[in-house]
């Protein structure tokens, strides 16, 4: 149900991997009495949403700050879920002050989202801690068939990612839906880019539309795991996999 980003430029094409419940930005917040450098790099997500969510503190001290509250708040969502959960309850639990969350976040909304970019990245340093400089270089369709197994494998994610989009759905601006909506767009066109070079490679037939395919791709990943959080039964990832039959060269 999307895609996701690393803190680190070396991942490389690892920022297309989690185009599973179909994003990633750095852990900087807080609202500084420095000058943030002009300079500054940021890696970029599935998500393709660059921007940074939540305030900005004192810069180097409010990175490590967030980034604690951010650990510590999706073990609290892991054993709760999203739902229910009033953002003084949840600094409560994590061991911070209600003021000390909303200088971060300034509305539950904008913690839910951050919350689930973080989960992302921490999943796919995971990954390529595991795998090496590797684990990304993956067809279009094992993209979002790797991504998707993945996402069920990380507590909670799947339904974070459901109520986030929900949220999305319900304004016309907000956290969510800005962030979302920079997601899709970018989680269609890096796995368009990706059927394009498999077209050019043969291993994708080349009389299908990659941006159209991409968008059905996300759109049955996305709806594959909605209908996992229903019937885990579903064979998520083979259902997937059948898209590579589908598309295989005639």
């Amino acid at each position: 149900m999307g895609s996701s980003s690393t803190e680190d430029e070396s991942v490389g094409r690892s920022a297309d991997a989690s185009e599973g419940p179909t994003g990633r930005a750095d852990e900087g917040a807080g609202e500084s009495t420095e000058k943030r450098p002009t300079s500054e790099k940021r890696p970029t997500g599935r998500s393709g949403a660059s921007r940074r969510i939540g305030r900005a503190g004192s810069y180097s001290k409010g990175i490590a700050r967030r980034r604690e509250i951010l650990d510590r708040a999706i073990e609290v969502f892991r054993e709760r879920g999203a739902d229910g959960t009033s953002l003084r309850r949840i600094a409560e639990t994590i061991g911070v002050s209600h003021g000390a969350l909303l200088h971060y976040f300034s509305s539950r909304e904008e913690l839910l989202v951050a919350v689930y970019e973080h989960a992302e990245r921490r999943r796919d340093l995971d990954r390529l801690e595991r795998e090496g400089p590797d684990a990304f270089d993956e067809a279009a369709v094992e993209v979002m068939a790797n991504a998707a197994l993945a996402n069920l494998e990380v507590p909670g994610l799947v339904q974070l990612y459901s109520t986030l989009v929900a949220t999305s759905l319900e304004s016309e601006k907000g956290p969510a839906k800005n962030y979302f909506t920079a997601r899709f767009e970018g989680v269609r066109g890096r796995l368009a880019k990706r059927l394009r070079e498999d077209q050019a490679a043969g291993r994708v037939r080349d009389d299908v539309d990659p941006e159209q395919t991409a968008a059905l791709i996300v759109a049955a990943s996305d709806g594959l795991q909605i209908q996992w959080l229903l019937e885990p039964s579903i064979q998520l990832q083979q259902t997937l996999e059948l898209f590579a039959v589908l598309l295989a060269p005639r």
